[in-house]
């Protein structure tokens, strides 16, 4: 088996900040997920998305997979990716965190080959960023565990398990402005998105198509 072979967007339920869903967010004519793929195929040769509707990923070149242990978030999504990898490591992240930094994703892999941990995550403070993040599939008894025992949380797990932390500062030297783990949460964030890459048209307007979008797939 393959070491750094798949990564998987976690692309969760319904946004109730958003007012819709995330898996729909519309930049430049095409999904916001359509943008990443590109950088995320230049890294991985086996890209899934966890996703609660896979029909919406028909003929993207990518695995649509569903949680195999519903209604426990994050984890979920990530114990799902961990069954269906076909890589020792997954890089995971989520389909509403636009900025991806391969360097950095070299950088993480550089530091998982000198420490083989079960996961290796980024923190910041007290604070552990779980996505732009690499599980490893010795993680997953851990995981099974908490879930079945109706525990859900990334931060718990990663206590538990042999976890690798990089710094702030050292990730600062990728991401100085911390861009790389910002989400898109409100619609005011999605507005800040589309004046960033200069996109003129209002979010409102592109919400609505997005919604239109969304009724039609369901």
């Amino acid at each position: 088996m393959k070491t750094f072979a798949s990564a998987a967007l976690l692309a969760g339920g319904k946004a109730l900040r958003m007012g819709f869903d995330k898996q729909l967010f519309h930049v430049r004519g095409d999904r916001l997920f359509a943008n990443m793929l590109p950088a995320l195929t230049r890294r991985f040769e086996d890209v899934m998305v966890v996703t609660w509707n896979p029909e919406m990923y028909g003929g993207m070149g990518v695995r649509a997979v569903s949680d195999v242990i519903p209604g426990k978030g994050p984890l979920s999504g990530i114990h799902a990716a961990l069954k269906e990898a076909k890589s020792e490591y997954v890089y995971v992240l989520a389909c509403d965190m636009p900025n991806i930094d391969l360097a950095y994703i070299d950088y993480m892999i550089s530091r998982i080959e000198e420490f083989t941990p079960d996961a290796c995550v980024t923190q910041k403070g007290d604070w552990i960023e779980p996505f732009h993040a690499f599980y490893g599939k010795r993680a997953l008894p851990a995981i099974e565990a908490d879930l079945l025992a109706d525990k859900s949380s990334v931060y718990y797990l990663l206590k538990k398990i042999n976890s690798f932390y990089i710094s702030e500062s050292e990730a600062r030297l990728f991401t100085p402005d911390w861009a790389l783990f910002r989400n898109l949460n409100t619609k005011e964030d999605y507005a800040n998105l589309l004046k960033s890459l200069d996109v003129l048209e209002p979010v409102q307007n592109i919400m609505l198509k997005s919604c239109e979008l969304e009724q039609a797939v369901i």
